[in-house]
């Protein structure tokens, strides 16, 4: 959307080990870049997507925020994750690496100082949103109710003011999930849609989604503050609005696509089967449509713990033909399988394979060509030939320029592999 900029800012490692580390918080800002950004549904381009994670310098991060902020005209998003830390008087500190949580003024973002750059910027429509927490046990310095305290210097004018309103550690990250528990389930909001909704949902129907789930969940209820119109800005399509004539029934198969990428296919393997049940009903079992939900389904089958049964269905699909990226998906799904029945010389052959013929028929620039790719990069590595995966890795990262989800997998892949190879290459 054009005049529109979107800052996400987070801090994961800190120097005080009063303030734990909270390693997810790379991972929120990740997902919501690529939610935010989506081609198709998203609120911004990505260039006018800003990420600043672990910025260690004040001064820095404040020139940063400046350029990040320039060009909004119409909306501008800003969103923290990490620690909040309350000072003696009730003002709001953002955490940063050298934050002390006893004298939150050395080392800490002033939630005032941010504020005044919000202010300053000439964006019709701000919206602030804070996953942090504001004190509580972590930093040894209880309140009664710190979050009302802290409220109060949040207004701006034509602003919706969104936070999670934690007050300790252990309601920021939940044991064994990708996200915190706040950004966690407002993505589930964005990618799912609410049901019952209209064609686009504003940031105040976001919120009471949101706040739904998480009292439910016995998880701390958010906050919001809201001025002049700003609830009523419509912040994202409504993936689960009311099915229209001529459109298949059910969630999307990207959403659900999506949230397996996230949580890993075994947490989707009901909805697959849900989803394919209403489409064979709706299309008829040979559409499209269907097929390429049934290769997704035989993935979920796969990370179930049934991998035999997987590859039965993905070559029962690949016999049964079908349009020209389809089959190529089919095969690319195939050697994953292969690689997790332990066939490993058959996986890296079929992989090789499928990746020749996305170059030729596709071309090396096209999305599945990049995705097989990556696939390949990842057999060779677990085949323990690191050389030739970060070859792969790096050229694919050239081209990619870094954007998108696919750009973000890339990356953490080849840091991963050159921070364990020997000499680094």
């Amino acid at each position: 959307m054009a005049g529109t900029r979107v800052v996400l800012l987070g801090t994961s490692r800190y120097a005080d080990d009063r303030l734990p580390s909270i390693p997810v918080v790379g991972q929120c800002l990740d997902d919501l870049r690529r939610v935010l950004t989506d081609p198709a549904t998203g609120l911004v381009a990505p260039d006018d997507c800003t990420v600043v994670l672990d910025e260690p310098s004040l001064p820095a991060l404040g020139r940063r925020l400046t350029r990040a902020m320039t060009g909004a005209e119409d909306l501008l998003v800003v969103y923290y994750v990490g620690h909040g830390i309350v000072g003696r008087r009730h003002e709001l500190y953002l955490g940063m690496h050298d934050s002390d949580p006893e004298d939150p003024a050395f080392g800490s973002l002033s939630y005032v100082s941010l504020r005044d750059r919000v202010l300053d910027s000439t964006a019709k429509t701000k919206i602030v949103v804070l996953d942090c927490c504001y004190s509580g046990r972590a930093l040894g310095e209880p309140m009664a109710d710190p979050a009302t305290a802290v409220l109060g210097q949040l207004d701006i004018d034509g602003t919706y003011l969104l936070t999670s309103a934690q007050r300790d550690q252990v309601a920021l990250v939940l044991p064994g999930e990708p996200h915190t528990a706040f950004t966690g389930r407002l993505l589930r909001v964005l990618e799912e849609g609410i049901p019952g909704g209209g064609e686009h949902l504003t940031i105040d129907e976001v919120y009471q989604q949101l706040s739904t789930v998480l009292t439910r969940e016995g998880l701390p209820r958010p906050h919001k503050r809201g001025t002049s119109t700003a609830d009523r800005y419509r912040i994202a399509l409504n993936r689960a609005r009311r099915t229209e004539p001529g459109q298949t029934p059910g969630q999307p198969l990207e959403a659900v696509i999506s949230r397996a990428r996230r949580h890993g296919y075994q947490t989707v393997l009901d909805d697959l089967r849900a989803l394919l049940l209403a489409q064979q009903q709706f299309l008829g079992e040979e559409h499209v449509d269907c097929r390429r939900t049934e290769q997704h389904l035989a993935l979920a089958v796969g990370a179930s713990g049934d991998a035999p049964e997987a590859l039965r269905r993905l070559e029962d699909l690949l016999a049964r033909g079908g349009p020209l990226e389809d089959t190529l998906d089919t095969r690319q799904f195939i050697a994953v399988t292969l690689m997790a029945l332990g066939r490993r010389a058959e996986a890296l052959h079929t992989v090789r394979v499928v990746l020749a013929d996305r170059r030729r028929l596709l071309g090396s620039g096209h999305e599945g060509t990049a995705r097989a790719q990556h696939v390949l990069a990842r057999i060779t590595a677990l085949n323990g030939d690191t050389t030739e995966a970060i070859s792969l890795l790096r050229d694919l990262d050239d081209r990619l320029l870094g954007h998108g989800l696919t750009g973000d997998r890339v990356r953490r892949d080849l840091a991963l592999l050159t921070t364990e190879a020997p000499d680094g290459r």
